[in-house]
């Protein structure tokens, strides 16, 4: 019977929020999820290049793929040159790897590598074989699935920077030291650089910037090397002109992030897909680093130290910034931090008593029922509880995956459906709100999971 209601819901909602006049809510991800196991956690690295200077290297990462953190900076300077357009990614021996663009004119793109991300060493400057190249730019990793590497650049041999085409070569050793000859992708062009692919099922999908109307557009194939037929094309995404630089990553609910350098604005944004890139949510600068980091990459990574919590067992979430303080649910049935000690009343003790269980929408994250049965769920971005309804957008708005507080042992609650959003306290009103780099943010949104009061 759950199932039908859930059905017949699942096409009225969308209809239903419209005629409210409810902001539409994100989860419609196209893709698989991808959240870590309990007790592993997400981890975004990005490599950037900086207004302040093309040739050092800027490293950051982030729980979240919303908020970075500056892990070093500069991280890597190569010993001649540039290093615009870094691309990063983890090969199978355990290193990561860097390409990057060594010089506005020439035919040779750089490599570098690192055990831990932050302290890397130069490897070697490869010239690329073809005759008259006049520059060689925006090398970009690609790993397909059947595990080869390879790297996908713009080149052209035009006296100015005009007239690009997209190339990869492919490694021919597991040391990265040799490469293939380089083949053209077929139907990317004529002028078209800062290509970045990536692969869902058997198909290809192709983001490059249109060097001619300064769009980024968008391109698919059934093979790497083409041919690849042109889907969309001007401002079809929303992410406006004179932008490039399109990086692409898989976030843990299935949808993907674009990030991409708003260069004449002096900006840097990122926008979501859930359907399969055919919509795009409204550009958002990355919070602390627009306006400073230039055609970055973001690499994602599954590592240890994530957050577990025990589900089938009831539990009070204690805020950490204010310990007398306990995630509750009041009678409008808001959530709040509110004051529990041993003196309060059964019925506050209750209100402040969670049953933690696997996620309605993951069951890598996390939901919470109060006593009454009803979840946690996020609706306008306030914290409130209700009555499981039965439909996808519920479950995606009452689940949250847990990543590292503050406070050893606490947790931050990310939003599941709205990735970079989290649980936090404002005015003593909890609501799930855009990651902040700031220590007031984070302590506002970390809590310590505790015996229950209740």
């Amino acid at each position: 019977m759950k199932k039908t209601v859930r059905a017949l819901l699942a096409l009225l909602g969308p209809l239903l929020l419209v005629l409210l006049g409810v902001p539409s809510l994100q989860g419609t991800a196209s893709a698989a999820s991808s959240a870590p196991a309990p007790g592993q956690v997400t981890r975004y690295t990005m490599t950037a290049f900086t207004n302040s200077s093309e040739s050092n290297l800027y490293v950051y990462d982030s729980p979240d793929a919303t908020a970075f953190t500056l892990q070093k900076g500069p991280a890597y300077t190569p010993p001649s040159g540039l290093i615009r357009d870094p691309s990063v990614f983890r090969h199978t021996d355990g290193f990561y790897y860097l390409t990057y663009t060594t010089n506005w004119t020439g035919n040779t793109i750089g490599f570098a590598r690192s055990a831990d991300r932050v302290n890397w060493t130069f490897l070697y400057d490869y010239t690329v074989p073809i005759s008259g190249l006049t520059r060689t730019w925006a090398p970009e990793w690609f790993v397909d699935t059947d595990g080869s590497v390879n790297v996908v650049m713009s080149l052209t041999a035009a006296s100015t920077a005009t007239h690009f085409t997209a190339y990869r070569i492919t490694a021919t050793d597991s040391a990265l030291t040799t490469w293939s000859a380089p083949v053209q992708l077929a139907g990317i062009g004529p002028n078209n650089i800062d290509t970045f692919i990536v692969k869902v099922g058997s198909t290809y999908h192709a983001f490059t910037k249109n060097e001619t109307t300064k769009y980024i557009e968008y391109a698919t194939a059934s093979s790497l090397t083409g041919p690849y037929t042109l889907r969309k094309t001007g401002d079809w995404a929303g992410f406006g002109s004179w932008v490039e630089g399109p990086a692409l990553v898989q976030l843990d609910n299935g949808g993907w992030r674009i990030y991409f350098d708003g260069y004449r604005a002096g900006k840097y944004w990122y926008s979501d897909s859930f359907d399969n890139f055919a919509t795009w949510s409204t550009p958002a600068e990355v919070p602390a680093l627009s306006g400073f980091i230039r055609h970055a990459t973001v690499l994602k990574e599954t590592v240890p130290d994530g957050v577990a919590l025990p589900t089938g067992t009831t539990r009070s979430l204690r805020s950490v910034n204010y310990p007398d303080r306990y995630a509750a649910v009041r009678s409008d049935s808001l959530g709040y931090i509110d004051p529990v000690s041993s003196s309060s009343s059964t019925a506050v003790k209750q209100s402040a008593t969670l049953t933690i269980v696997p996620g309605l929408a993951d069951a890598a994250c996390y939901s919470f029922r109060d006593s009454g049965g009803r979840y946690m769920r996020h609706w306008d971005f306030r914290i409130r509880f209700d009555a499981d309804n039965g439909t996808d957008v519920f479950d995606k708005d009452a689940t949250y995956c847990a990543r590292p507080g503050t406070a050893p042992g606490s947790v931050r609650l990310e939003s599941y459906n709205y990735p970079g959003r989290y649980v936090r306290h404002y005015n003593y009103a909890l609501r799930v709100d855009t990651g902040q780099n700031t220590d007031t943010f984070r302590a506002d949104s970390s809590f310590t999971v505790v015996s229950p009061w209740a």
